[in-house]
Parts: C-alpha cells; sequence; structure tokens
C-alpha cells in the first residue's frame, strides 16, 4: 500500500498520465470540483495535487481557467559559463552619458512595442485594490496629506515588511527596517553608507545598469566579476579580485533573480559570500527588487538570512512585484542602520505617508500573497511563451538564459552582433529593446540584448517578436 500522502499519490496519477501523453501539452487538466468527484477527495487534497504539479512543472494556472498542461521547456541553446578574467576598475569611464543616450534615445519612439521595461502592466497589479485602500486611508486620517510625516517609515509598514522577511528566513525587528524611495534610493544610501568617492565596488558583470549610473554619480569605481547565468556572482572570481585589488569597500549582488541574466545563486554560495566578505570587512550590500517572482511559491533565502554580524545591507523593493507607481523601497543596514538613517534624512527626508499606509494595510490583509501567486504563474507562462517565441524565430547560433522566475530573458546574439545596432534598427520597427551595452563598462555583453516579459501575449507582441527576429536576421552575415 502506498504510505505518501493522497494528494501526492493523485499527483503521480496524473504526472504518469502526462508522461504517457494521455493529457497533453497546453490541454486543461480536469477542474478541482472533477478531481474531487472522479477520485473522491477533500478541495485540500485536490488543490494540493495540482500545486504539486505546478511546482514540479508539469501545470500551469491561468487566472479564471484552471490548471492546464504545460508544454516541454523550449529548445534553447544556453549561454556558456563566463570565465573568470577581470577588467581594470579603471575602465570605468563614462558609463552614465552612454545609458542616457541609448534611453532619451527609446524614449523618442513612444509608440514602439517596449520589450525594455522591467515591470508589467497596470492589469498585472492589484490596482483596484490599492485605490480603496487609499481611499480608506485619507477617510480614516483627514487630515494626513497636511501632517508632517514619520522619519523613518510608517510603522505598520515596517511591521508588515519584517514580517515579510521572516518568508526570506531574515529575522529583522520593524525598528531596522527604513522606508526609501525605491530600491534605487536603497543602493544610494547604502554605497554611501560604506564607501567614498575613488573607492572600488565589486559588482557582477553583466550588472543592472542602474547600479554603474549611481556608482559613476558618486565617484566610486566598479570592479567587474563574471556572473554565471545559472549560479550568478563567481565566488572563485571574487576571490581573485580581492588577491589582484586589496581596496575592494564592498560587494553589491543580486543573489535572487540576478538582473539582467535572472540566476538565483544557490543557498550554500550565499552563506559562502557572506562570511567570505565578513571575514574581509568588506560591506555586502544585496539588491532583493525579483526574489518574490520566482516561479517555486517556496520563497528563496536572502543572503541576509546568513548575516550574524550586520555586515549585510539588505536593499529591497514594492516597484517590480507590487505598485510600480508607488516607488516604495526599503533598506536593513545592519550596523550601518544610524548612518543610513541619517544619510536619508539628509539626501530626500522621509517618504510621503499615503501610500506607506494603503500598502501595509494590504499587507496585513493576505491581499498581497495572493496577488503574488497569481503574477507568478502568469509571468511564468509568459516566460515560457516569449522563451519559445525566440527559439522558434531568431537565426541559428541565438542563446537564451533560462531563468526560474522573473520579468527577464537574456538573449545572446548570433555571430557576436551589435545590440546598438539591433537595438537601433529595431527602434524604426516600432519595438525597444535593452542593449547588452548598458549592462557593462566594457562591451563584453554587446552582443546580448534584455528583454522583458511583462506583457501578456497578444497579437502586438506577436508581431513585435517577429519583427524583433527580422532585424536580427537582416544583421546577421550568415
Amino acid at each position: 500500500m502506498d504510505s505518501a500522502p493522497l494528494y501526492r499519490q493523485l499527483a503521480g496519477h496524473y504526472r504518469q498520465a502526462i508522461a504517457a501523453g494521455t493529457l497533453l501539452p497546453g490541454e486543461r487538466m480536469p477542474s478541482i470540483r472533477a478531481l474531487m468527484e472522479r477520485h473522491d477527495v477533500s478541495l485540500s487534497t485536490a488543490l494540493q495535487a495540482c500545486r504539486e504539479m505546478e511546482a514540479q512543472g508539469l501545470l500551469e494556472a491561468r487566472p479564471r481557467s484552471g490548471y492546464f498542461v504545460r508544454p516541454p521547456a523550449p529548445q534553447t541553446t544556453p549561454i556558456a559559463e563566463p570565465s573568470a578574467s577581470l577588467p581594470d576598475p579603471a575602465q570605468y569611464v563614462g558609463i552614465h552619458a552612454r545609458i542616457s543616450a541609448i534611453i532619451a534615445r527609446g524614449r523618442r519612439y513612444p509608440d514602439a512595442v517596449n520589450l525594455a521595461g522591467a515591470c508589467a502592466p497596470p492589469e498585472l497589479y492589484p490596482v483596484e485594490a490599492l485605490r480603496q485602500a487609499t481611499g480608506r486611508a485619507l477617510r480614516r486620517h483627514p487630515n494626513l496629506l497636511g501632517s508632517a510625516v514619520e522619519p523613518d517609515g510608517h510603522p505598520a509598514l515596517r511591521a508588515a515588511l519584517a514580517r515579510q522577511a521572516l518568508q526570506a528566513r531574515m529575522t529583522l525587528a520593524p525598528e531596522q527596517i527604513a522606508i526609501t524611495h525605491g530600491c534605487t534610493e536603497a543602493l544610494n544610501l547604502a554605497l554611501r553608507a560604506v564607501a567614498g568617492p575613488g573607492d572600488v565596488i565589486a559588482v557582477e558583470s553583466p550588472t543592472y545598469y542602474g547600479l554603474l549610473q549611481i556608482l559613476e554619480s558618486l565617484g566610486m569605481r566598479a570592479l567587474e566579476v563574471p556572473c554565471s547565468p545559472q549560479t550568478g556572482l563567481s565566488l572563485e572570481a571574487l576571490e581573485l579580485a580581492a588577491q589582484t585589488y586589496d581596496n575592494i569597500r564592498a560587494v553589491v549582488v543580486v543573489p535572487n533573480l540576478q538582473n539582467p541574466q535572472g540566476s538565483i545563486m544557490p543557498d550554500a554560495n550565499k552563506a559562502r559570500l557572506v562570511q567570505w566578505c565578513e571575514a574581509r570587512g568588506i560591506a555586502l550590500i544585496e539588491d532583493d527588487c525579483f526574489s518574490t517572482l520566482a516561479d517555486d511559491d517556496t520563497p528563496l533565502a536572502a543572503a541576509k538570512a546568513w548575516d550574524r554580524s550586520g555586515n549585510v545591507i539588505y536593499c529591497a523593493s514594492l516597484h517590480k512585484n507590487l505598485a510600480p507607481g508607488m516607488r516604495l523601497g526599503w533598506i536593513a543596514a545592519g550596523r550601518w542602520q544610524a548612518r543610513v538613517e541619517m544619510l536619508k534624512f539628509s539626501q530626500s527626508r522621509p517618504n510621503e505617508l499615503l501610500s506607506q499606509i494603503a500598502v501595509a494595510e494590504l499587507m496585513a490583509s493576505g491581499d498581497v500573497d495572493r496577488h503574488l501567486r497569481r503574477l507568478r504563474a502568469r509571468l511564468r507562462h509568459q516566460r515560457h511563451w516569449a522563451a519559445e517565441t525566440i527559439a522558434a524565430l531568431f537565426p541559428p547560433g541565438t542563446r537564451l538564459s533560462a531563468p526560474q522566475g522573473g520579468m527577464h530573458l537574456w538573449v545572446e546574439l548570433p555571430d557576436r552582433l551589435s545590440s546598438e545596432a539591433v537595438f537601433e534598427q529595431a527602434l524604426e520597427a516600432g519595438v525597444r529593446v535593452m542593449p547588452g551595452v548598458v549592462f557593462s563598462n566594457s562591451s563584453r555583453f554587446d552582443h546580448c540584448l534584455r528583454i522583458n516579459i511583462g506583457a501578456p501575449r497578444s497579437t502586438a507582441l506577436e508581431r513585435a517578436y517577429r519583427k524583433l527576429a527580422g532585424v536580427v536576421a537582416r544583421l546577421s552575415p550568415r
């Protein structure tokens, strides 16, 4: 007799049906009600069985439609692992002007289909729930907009974020959290707290172009450390960097769903990185904007979960996963918390209170967790379709990352085509992408593109991918 829980027995039955071809990719799974009746099981058992298969990548949930058999992963060539070579930090010159020029160029085409962004469209966010929560906040606090705000953030929001941090295995008191104007301000504050002009900061390569802009604006020098598309920052290359440069003041890392590659650092590597930085007196700044968008409903652990001395500064945002229009971020700066709070006060003063009250109410209600489950399922479906489309339409030699969550695909163009050339011609064709050249101070990623998968499939989106593939094909010498 099978001793496995009933929901796993049920999941195993349908896993065999999918493997045998009885249920084909794209077909609808029997409804929860049908499973209950057919197998004489409870609602809880039927739901657990479907969620088990969803976590295993066999099913995908579609809003208001039920579960469907997930198609097999697209046959794409993965991006190769990087070498451990290091660029000279003195190479860091003028990246802000280059990035600004590319962004300004893209904005001249407001009607282009935007595959360059970093968030989903409004319909995938709980806009109505936020609007209602905002209205209730104004009714309960009629003098709110005329009142002074609390210096480090609304206590209810800080408490809600502290509870949320438990899911990422962090133990934080609300007083250890300060609210910021998005993650960008949090990173600014973290860097200013631990380093000054001329200092060397180790960053992932490729890395988020906004970080390169911040470092340049602060007069700091970026030392690019190779980043694996599967496991994130190379700890071996970081060790080599420390042996080569003795003035590294901080390491900035995105362990979970790295931007732009989408890699997830194994927990063992996170623990090693935290210990390595602590032993050398090097601050570790963790940027975590995407981890709640991982495919698996089991939360990813933050690197700060292994912090025992306050040497890790954790920076996060609600911009990508909850409310792009609110620009709410937060920082838990460990032993630099007091300095960060004073820097925040001197730099920008406290955040406005209305959005904080609304988000705190939403988080306390449980609506945020339900929203995130829906958003993860939608993004997983959209990412799979986008990867499948790129694999089918782009020329041979195209390589593609295979992230387990997030909003981006990292595409390596065939024949080392110039991403700037693709960017320019795609704009003329009505499609906007983010060229790989902006994700490094060097030209090592000029043949790559970051493509946003936040928008649901549509005729316009399908047409945009065909146009983009056509541009790549025309530029390819094959």
